[in-house]
């Protein structure tokens, strides 16, 4: 009688027992996909910079990365764009914002080279634009029908962004890109102390104008269409 006591309490206890589901199997780690602001090129990066291999020069000579520095960029050409090789300085002029402002910038100008359709400043920190040298013996950008608003697919670590010309900066440096360029390519984007020594890739489409040109929108739907006729070129 013991024993089937025991197994009548022991049965009763298991039916009375909260249930407890097996442990699931370990999900396998996927990488999140980066975030639409940082993934908004369908053309691979790897395709862009195989067509910037090499460099048939533009420039009459080459630009320096900073003041003081050795003058080792130049500017090299392809069929429809031009390019280049160079760090990121961080570029805040324009409409002063909470960050981009005489504070944070200690070479903040209030002015840029372009505007926006209504007159007003160009806000750097919202809009991805990048600067080019202003026109010398160097290299004349006009020639290429370059100006305010040409699109521009910015290349560094595996990320595309597309961007404008919305400034323009001094006639012997090149490298240089607006607060919001660099924090949507992932560069530290610090006015004083951000940017970049090397690594990033910048290709300008010639005879293109995005208007207006604070759309960044625009300048996405426009670059994404060159940077495709781009690729798909078979020409050098």
């Amino acid at each position: 009688m013991r024993v089937r006591s025991l197994t009548l309490v022991a049965a009763s206890a298991a039916l009375l027992a909260p249930t407890t589901l097996p442990a699931a199997a370990p999900v396998p780690h996927r990488p999140r996909e980066e975030p639409a602001a940082r993934r908004e090129s369908d053309v691979r990066a790897a395709d862009l910079l195989a067509k910037a291999r090499g460099c048939a020069p533009v420039s009459r000579g080459r630009y320096r990365p900073d003041a003081g520095k050795p003058a080792t960029i130049e500017v090299c050409g392809l069929r429809g764009a031009v390019f280049w090789k160079a760090d990121m300085d961080i570029d805040c002029d324009g409409r002063p914002t909470r960050r981009c402002n005489r504070r944070t910038d200690p070479g903040f100008s209030p002015a840029s080279a372009y505007e926006q359709s209504d007159g007003s400043r160009l806000n750097a920190e919202r809009l991805p634009y990048i600067v080019l040298p202003t026109p010398s013996r160097i290299w004349n950008h006009r020639a290429q029908g370059l100006g305010g608003g040409s699109v521009a697919a910015v290349v560094y670590r595996g990320r595309v962004q597309y961007a404008v010309v919305g400034d323009t900066g001094p006639r012997d440096i090149i490298g240089e890109a607006s607060y919001a360029t660099a924090r949507r390519l992932g560069i530290p984007a610090d006015p004083s102390v951000g940017g970049t020594r090397i690594g990033v890739t910048y290709i300008v489409f010639e005879h293109s104008r995005v208007a207006p040109i604070e759309s960044h929108a625009a300048a996405v739907a426009e670059g994404e269409r060159l940077a495709r006729q781009l690729v798909a070129d078979e020409g050098p």
